[in-house]
């Protein structure tokens, strides 16, 4: 491989792994059409501009689930501020109903003597269903689990009376 085939090799790499150096860059060659903006340029890959986020809910939603999707967002205004974000939900037996709530109240910690667990992050938006961290790879008792960024993304973003949206 003669050395301006691996300089540009090589900075192809690292500008994919996020560790390129500004002599590095210098080094490749420009090509037609970045794969993304700000991406690396990759030859005969054609440019991908991604789209807005949307969401499958209503302007009035402050929070967004989708239950056949498993994912989450943040939203204002019916714009996606944050997400998706994977959840899982209630199991058969205990299902998380869908529709339109109002976040009662919030809790950095709570204990669950129902189901002796505790939930951190947790925002309670139907009764005793509550939004918190949890393992996501196992369906709930109704709540909806989160990983721990999406659930303190959560909790940080919204306040009581905030509408959360279930759809199926």
């Amino acid at each position: 491989m003669s050395n301006n085939r691996l300089r540009s090799w090589t900075a192809r790499c690292a500008v994919l792994v996020g560790v390129a150096s500004a002599g590095l860059l210098a080094a490749s060659p420009a090509q037609a059409e970045p794969l993304w903006p700000g991406g690396p340029d990759i030859p005969g890959v054609p440019a991908i501009i991604p789209g807005p986020v949307v969401a499958p809910c209503s302007k009035a939603a402050r929070v967004c689930m989708q239950l056949s999707s498993n994912q989450a967002w943040l939203m204002d205004n019916g714009k996606v501020v944050y997400g998706p974000t994977p959840i899982s939900h209630g199991r058969p037996g205990f299902e998380t109903p869908p529709g339109t709530f109002r976040a009662a109240f919030k809790k950095e910690y709570h204990w669950s003597t129902m189901h002796h667990a505790e939930m951190r992050y947790a925002v309670f938006f139907n009764g005793d269903i509550a939004t918190h961290i949890g393992p996501i790879e196992e369906k709930s008792h109704g709540c909806i689990r989160m990983t721990p960024d999406g659930a303190r993304a959560l909790y940080d973003y919204v306040s009581p009376g905030d509408v959360f949206e279930v759809v199926p």
